[in-house]
């Protein structure tokens, strides 16, 4: 029988994906086990539709597709709002954490490319089959996976790299989607990380949504303004990406440049005119970003063809096992005490997970899912992404030519 394809479009897709983030929000709900280890709606609802189109491909051959091209924008939107509300002052403050936090991930890379080649070499596979189960297709996630397949295959006889690659980002989004609540959870219950209900309110920050918000205004001009701001930061990041591509070959991922945008305008732009109302840490800003982080990272899960998982090969599923096992004994034994054993530790190593096998967007939504149960954590919302959006990808492929020149 030849196999069906069911496209559903963009205005589809966007929309099916706010219906799938309220069915998130209502299996949260009703389902305890969900809200005990802070399992985020999107990832709840996602998975089931992910699971449901599995169905349709097994029984009657038809492969469903989503169209996900508002999905970059989304992401763009969500990381610029970041850096729109980060400042220089708050950056200086939490220097050392920032420090700790990237000499951890980076060692937390070697760690993870030294797992998928040990276990490689020890099963005859080459040294390019174990950096697919390891930091290209795991902290890398889907597009440097993409981006390494073909040279995997050419150079170093890695056969099907890209779809294997592929297939292993998918599987790493799930259990990093899947992990970061339980370790959180783990470590504010059994561990003594609970927030001291003494201490100093914290301002809420952006993916973090509490009671007291609900008083807050929302106005139509608030949110043209934090919108006009956003895509002007948007375009700037676009073309500062194009410009680094032309002028040195840097090659990095546009919401980087988004990023660092964001924090340029909003450390700059309020010192020059300083009657303009900037929207940096205004409500309206926190909602946009709040709904561009939920329909991107539900579109990111519905999505998923879970059918491509069948073309992992045995080898490849040890690999991935023993990744999440280290993922979750690297954050118990060395983020969470090295990063002081507080609250904010614990929220961090929820984000860890997110983006040690998955991607930043799912290290945030791991992290608003704990703070939504156990108060606000600004720290690990401020140094979290700084460190996995700008470092990351620089380092890791330094790491990679390290261990492919090896």
């Amino acid at each position: 029988m030849t196999e069906e394809a069911l496209p559903l479009n963009e205005f589809v897709s966007f929309n099916l994906a706010i219906l799938v983030y309220f069915l998130g929000v209502r299996l949260n709900k009703k389902t305890p086990f969900l809200r005990r280890y802070n399992i985020p709606e999107p990832v709840s609802g996602g998975l089931l539709v992910a699971a449901l189109a599995f169905v349709v491909y097994i029984a009657l051959d038809t492969e469903i597709s989503f169209s996900l091209q508002s999905r970059d924008y989304l992401l763009y939107c969500f990381f610029t709002a970041i850096g729109l509300n980060a400042r220089f002052g708050d950056l200086v403050k939490g220097g050392k954490p920032l420090l700790i936090l990237l000499c951890l991930t980076v060692g937390y890379m070697l760690v993870q490319n030294v797992v998928g080649t040990s276990i490689a070499a020890v099963l005859g596979l080459p040294v390019g089959f174990g950096l697919l189960g390891g930091t290209i297709s795991l902290v890398g996630g889907h597009g440097t996976a993409i981006a390494w397949g073909p040279k995997l295959v050419a150079d170093y006889g890695v056969a099907g790299a890209v779809e294997i690659g592929a297939a292993t980002a998918t599987l790493g989004l799930v259990a990093a989607s899947l992990l970061g609540g339980p370790i959180g959870n783990y470590l504010i219950e059994k561990r003594g990380a609970k927030p001291d209900p003494d201490r100093p309110q914290e301002a809420p920050i952006i993916g973090i949504e509490t009671a007291r918000e609900a008083d807050t205004t929302v106005t139509h001009t608030g949110l043209m303004r934090s919108l006009l701001v956003l895509n002007i930061a948007i375009a700037l990041g676009v073309g500062l990406q194009e410009a680094l591509v032309v002028g040195i070959g840097l090659d990095l991922p546009v919401f980087v440049a988004c990023l660092f945008c964001g924090i340029v305008l909003s450390n700059t732009v309020p010192l020059v005119f300083r009657r303009m109302t900037w929207p940096a840490g205004s409500q309206s800003l926190a909602v946009i970003s709040d709904l561009a982080l939920g329909i991107f990272l539900t579109m990111s899960l519905m999505s998923l063809q879970l059918w491509t998982l069948a073309g992992l090969a045995g080898p490849m599923l040890l690999i991935l096992v023993m990744q999440i096992v280290i993922a979750a004994l690297f954050i118990i034994l060395a983020v969470f005490p090295l990063m002081g054993r507080d609250y904010n530790a614990a929220v961090l190593g929820a984000g860890f997970a997110g983006f040690a096998l998955g991607a930043t967007p799912t290290a945030i939504a791991n992290m608003t899912a704990v703070t939504k149960r156990y108060g606000p954590a600004t720290q690990a919302f401020l140094i979290l992404p700084l460190v996995s959006a700008f470092f990351v990808d620089l380092a890791n492929a330094l790491i990679i030519l390290l261990f492919l020149g090896g």
